[in-house]
């Protein structure tokens, strides 16, 4: 065995197939994004996320974007949930550990989900804040900063001949499991989607924690931290450190994650 390999750990990667999953899956991302990194930008977009009703809610607003779902001119859906699971020693059903959102995108229509344009109205959130106008306000600028890149790189794609890409929306692994190469087992999968839709580029927004894995796999950064431009009412808040990194065409990077399984390619769900 040679000495990158990993322990056999019963590790499965899966495309989300039932709603109960996603809600499964609310648990791991809280845990990672709240209670370990606290992100701050996450835990405005989950206001009470570590109460039974905020995570409900949460949870709710993850399900209804997964039934949300379109598909591409080819019949791939532009949205992909997929679930890491590992055996339970305690009950029958596998532990959701880690989870990822893995979006196809495009300016073109038919190629991919179009740059969101108005986050006021695709975050809903007037729903999510109600009567709170700086905190909407607040979101989207954050959020419109955070994606900025993204969306500029969706347009420039426009003019090529794979007018698309993928992107790693969002990673996540509950900190219990962490250091067992499900975040990398995650991340390659949807390289490997990439590559079977001959899409030449997956980009992502890296955390502090997630880049030194997307690095191993590919990924390089573009440019400097990610700037937040806010409102001046808003600059003392907590945001997380943020960096565009791109594969720059390259989606074949393949690094041993320790026979992990890799089940059902995107068109797995209807």
């Amino acid at each position: 065995m040679s000495s990158n390999a990993r322990k056999d750990i019963g590790l499965r990667v899966e495309v989300i197939e039932q709603p109960d999953d996603v809600y499964r899956a609310f648990d791991p991302v809280s845990k990672a994004f709240g209670h370990q990194a606290q992100d701050g930008l996450w835990i405005a977009m989950n206001p009470g996320w570590d109460t039974m009703e905020g995570k409900q809610a949460g949870a709710n607003r993850m399900v209804s974007r997964w039934r949300a779902t379109t598909k591409d001119d080819r019949g791939n859906p532009n949205l992909i949930f997929l679930k890491a699971t590992l055996p339970s020693p305690d009950q029958a059903d596998r532990v959701i550990a880690g989870f990822a959102i893995w979006v196809q995108a495009s300016a073109v229509p038919g190629r991919g989900d179009p740059p969101v344009e108005n986050l006021k109205e695709s975050m809903n959130v007037e729903a999510l804040f109600p009567e709170n106008e700086p905190e909407q306000r607040y979101v989207c600028q954050a959020i419109g900063s955070l994606h900025g890149r993204r969306n500029q790189v969706i347009k420039e794609k426009a003019i090529e001949s794979t007018p698309a890409v993928m992107i790693l929306d969002l990673c996540a692994v509950d900190p219990a499991y962490q250091r067992k190469g499900i975040a990398a087992a995650l991340v390659q999968w949807g390289l490997d989607e990439a590559k079977r839709r001959g899409i030449p580029e997956c980009i992502t927004e890296a955390s502090a924690m997630g880049r030194h894995v997307y690095a191993k796999l590919g990924f390089k950064p573009e440019g400097s931290e990610i700037e937040y431009k806010v409102d001046a009412e808003f600059a003392d808040r907590e945001r997380p450190s943020n960096l565009f990194m791109r594969t720059g065409g390259t989606a074949s990077n393949i690094l041993d994650v320790g026979r992990v399984v890799m089940t059902g390619t995107s068109q797995v769900r209807p």
